[in-house]
């Protein structure tokens, strides 16, 4: 029986005496009372103690001595099938999140470890009240930055905000994106740097929501040392390391009126300050914020300063959440599984029509996100190499058997994911649904424009024209 909130414990499998002190004390921020094994053989003995059968979850580094990664979680599930398991990797160690995950690893975090993301993740394994199977939520990010002609979707409101997008990333000006969590804010922030002519300069990200209210001043202005407590070192601020490129501003709702003010001050100005600090430093820097809550009504509020909302969105435009463009899952999931099928330790992923019909008959509260989370588990734990609605019991579940083959969300045909009547019922211009063939074609077949070609059943050099005329080389 798992234990309560105020007694979970957790065993922090872990070599490193730092590591180790440093796990448990941020496990016991979060009420969390910590067991202590230094190598796999130690936490698989440990199991059988009167500790180990009041565990409520694992928390194993890749590197542990002991046995390989794959063969300790394997062990563990042995011997208890049910205790959640989570992996700490390196910084691009998904091959060892895949091995983990394939054994039975519940989810994996990325070291350095960002500490609400890992209090996230053990809270969520914990409770039993989540979503199971391949719904549960994964805590990082499959990040692999796209360009606009990558970006898949045809539904009206989700390509006028792409227009807006590769418009602006042309210009100079700030950008601010809006969308509920997992739209894919911060995949279009990075195109729209990748496309400006900025894109050879540093592209920086400060995600507001993951720190402290207090510290979010000092992490985007820098401070010096000893001008708080608790300010060993001197900090270079974000603004200072994206000078002559681009600071992605994420969840700027989060920032707290003090700092905004000093936000507004650095927009008017073009000049640093550091907490504590005397000098002030000209920076160069295009910001492109993204908010999950509606900025107009925390402006009413009085949260948000209505000045800092307008410098900040000299061009602005909203994601449209996934339920509004069903149209688009089914392409959405295919170019997904592509990518999926390219990260370390994958292969290539096919999916049927009856698994894309029921994913296209889900409501995606969480978004386009979620959507690769459940494609990245569902592809993990999968026995071959084409997943079917068997793969995506939870979905099914969710669903209630209300999916069937008479699904109104179109999966078959060349016409896949491409919106054809405009609003009022009338057929789009044939160049507009051209284009849209092109951008699923690139996006399909991950940019090698010979296979494109190939498909398309044109020339290279046609090709590069259609790009040129219809305004995909440099936007969407």
């Amino acid at each position: 029986m798992a234990s309560t909130r105020d007694t979970r414990t957790v065993m922090i499998v872990d070599s490193e005496p730092a590591q180790q002190r440093f796990l448990s004390a941020l496990a016991s921020r979060g009420g969390w009372r910590s067991v202590i094994a230094a190598d796999t053989d130690t936490a698989l003995a440990r199991l059988g103690t009167q500790d180990g059968m009041a565990l409520d979850a694992v928390l194993v580094d890749q590197g542990v001595p002991g046995l390989p990664l794959g063969e300790f979680v394997g062990e563990l599930r042995r011997w208890r099938p049910a205790l959640p398991l989570i992996v700490i990797t390196m910084r691009n160690g998904v091959e060892a999140a895949v091995t983990a995950m394939r054994a039975g690893a519940s989810d994996f975090v990325q070291k350095p470890i960002a500490p609400d993301r890992l209090l996230g993740a053990l809270d969520r394994i914990a409770s039993p009240g989540g979503p199971q199977g391949e719904l549960r939520p994964l805590t990082e990010k499959l990040r692999a930055p796209l360009a606009f002609e990558e970006i898949i979707g045809s539904a009206p409101n989700f390509r006028s905000a792409l227009a807006i997008a590769a418009k602006a990333a042309r210009a100079r000006v700030p950008v601010m994106i809006n969308g509920r969590t997992g739209t894919g804010k911060e995949v279009f922030a990075r195109a729209i740097h990748g496309a400006s002519p900025r894109a050879r300069g540093p592209l920086v990200m400060v995600d507001c929501s993951a720190v402290s209210p207090g510290l979010i001043g000092s992490g985007l202005f820098g401070h010096e040392r000893g001008a708080f407590p608790g300010a060993f070192d001197r900090q270079v601020g974000r603004l200072v390391q994206a000078d002559g490129g681009s600071l992605i501003i994420d969840h700027v709702e989060c920032i707290p009126l003090e700092t905004q003010a000093k936000l507004v001050e650095f927009l008017n100005s073009g000049e640093v300050q550091m907490i504590g600090g005397s000098i002030r430093q000209s920076v160069d820097v295009r910001i492109i914020s993204t908010s999950a809550s509606p900025l107009d009504k925390l402006i009413e509020a009085g949260h948000f300063r209505e000045d800092l909302f307008y410098a900040l969105s000299a061009a602005q435009f909203t994601l449209p959440a996934l339920s509004e463009r069903r149209g688009d899952v089914g392409p959405l999931a295919r170019h997904l599984l592509a990518r999926i099928g390219g990260l370390p330790g994958m292969g290539p992923i096919g999916v049927t029509d009856d698994a894309l019909r029921l994913l296209a008959a889900y409501a995606w509260p969480g978004n386009v996100r979620q959507l690769q989370d459940v494609l990245f588990r569902a592809a993990v734990a999968s026995e071959t190499d084409v997943l079917t609605s068997a793969d995506f019991k939870a979905i099914e579940a969710a669903l209630g058997g209300s999916a069937s083959s008479g699904s109104d969300v179109a999966i078959n045909g060349e016409a896949i994911g491409i919106t054809l009547y405009l609003p009022d019922g009338n057929l789009r211009p044939l160049e507009e649904i051209e284009a849209d063939v092109i951008r699923l074609a690139i996006g399909h077949y991950r940019g090698r424009m010979s296979e494109v070609a190939r498909r398309l059943g044109i020339g290279r050099s046609t090709l590069y024209r259609k790009l040129s005329d219809l305004g995909i080389d440099t936007a969407a």
